[in-house]
């Protein structure tokens, strides 16, 4: 059961949530003279959350100080928690082929800046397609279908 205190905490989502935690581990690390040391294992744990479908709320309490650093750091760098739905997953395609728009081999950075000009929103390469509405009287309609209908009547009567 929550003790009085949780209850009186603002609900966080997770993103929010893990900075909190994430802010604490470097306030207390730094107040204490312990620098924060991530190892390899520590990044696999982090990695392996980021790309879970469990409630990160509930692991981040499995997860030991340095963990929790670089999961935050792995958050803000992508600036989105989970791939939950279409706006995370094309937020985190983004910002993927931005970062291969760096790379090195002129083959890939071109590639990845033609994925990004595709991107709904960014739309470099859109084909578009101009439609004008004109307003017209009803009575200049009538003129017009009249005159469309005379000129594809055909005159059947014999000639003498």
């Amino acid at each position: 059961m929550p003790n009085v205190r949780q209850k009186l905490l603002p609900k966080l989502d997770e993103k929010e949530e893990l900075m909190v935690r994430a802010n604490t581990v470097k306030l207390l690390s730094d107040l204490a003279g312990n620098e924060l040391v991530v190892s390899e294992e520590n990044r696999e744990q982090a990695r392996e959350a980021l790309a879970s479908d469990e409630d990160i709320q509930e692991d981040l309490k499995k997860y030991p100080n340095e963990t929790i650093a670089y999961l935050a750091g792995l958050v803000t760098t992508y600036d989105k928690m989970v791939v939950r739905d279409y706006a995370d997953l094309k937020n985190f395609v983004v910002n993927k082929l931005v970062e291969e728009s760096h790379g090195k081999n002129a083959k890939d950075r071109i590639s990845a800046l033609r994925a990004l000009g595709d991107v709904d929103g960014v739309d470099a390469f859109k084909k578009r397609t101009e439609v004008t509405y004109a307003q017209k009287s009803n009575e200049d309609i009538e003129k017009e279908l009249m005159k469309k209908l005379d000129s594809m009547t055909i005159d059947i009567t014999p000639k003498k």
